[in-house]
């Protein structure tokens, strides 16, 4: 039985459903409606959401973001699987725990290594310094509220700062589920400090995160 099938069947299992959803979502000001009734839609929307996500997303959580049946997402998922293996995507989604996330594919892992391990070697982007200076201020921080910081996608920042060994995951943000990241005692060395309360001063140039909105987080 193929994976897509498997990932289809988990929308019988859920019983999530959304009473009179609606087919459309504005996405904003002078910005056109989504028909997230049409399949190829939703496919793109429910892809775009897995891409930012910090962790695994469950199915009701989902069909919430989108405002779809859990089985018309089961199945846009279940699409999506099917399409990224069809065509050898670098990526491919799996099951994770109660939730799906999307992973490099397991051929392609050497090269990202490889890519990851040699970027060791080199000096450290400005996107790389300005999220490892708001990790080091703001510890322990989700992926999601640096975001909102620097206003960008940091994810590949991230990845390239953990291999790089100067943050580590520390646990879960009790109230989103995230992952929370902190430096380490590599960072600390680095800077060629002994404690963080060692850093000079930047604190109060960085927002407070009570300032920001809740969507931005």
């Amino acid at each position: 039985m193929s994976q897509a099938h498997d990932i289809a069947e988990t929308a019988n299992a859920d019983g999530f459903q959304l009473a009179d959803s609606p087919t459309s979502v504005d996405a904003g000001s002078g910005t056109p409606s989504m028909d997230l009734a049409e399949p190829a839609v939703l496919r793109s929307a429910v892809e775009a959401l897995l891409f930012v996500a910090d962790g695994p997303l469950e199915l009701n959580q989902l069909a919430a973001a989108v405002q779809r049946p859990a089985t018309e997402v089961a199945q846009a998922l279940a699409e999506i699987t099917a399409e990224l293996d069809r065509r050898g995507a670098g990526w491919q989604l799996r099951p994770a725990g109660t939730g799906f996330r999307l992973y490099t594919r397991e051929r392609y892992a050497p090269i990202v290594e490889a890519f990851l391990l040699d970027g060791q070697r080199s000096k450290l982007s400005q996107a790389a310094l300005e999220t490892l200076a708001v990790v080091a201020y703001r510890q322990p921080v989700t992926r999601a509220r640096i975001s909102a910081i620097r206003g960008v996608n940091v994810d590949g920042v991230v990845r390239t700062l953990l291999a790089r060994e100067l943050i580590t995951e520390v646990g879960l943000d009790p109230d989103t589920g995230g992952g929370l990241y902190r430096t380490t005692s590599t960072f600390l060395e680095k800077m060629g400090i002994s404690s963080v309360e060692e850093l000079p001063s930047l604190a109060p140039l960085l927002p407070e995160l009570d300032t920001l909105d809740s969507d931005e987080l």
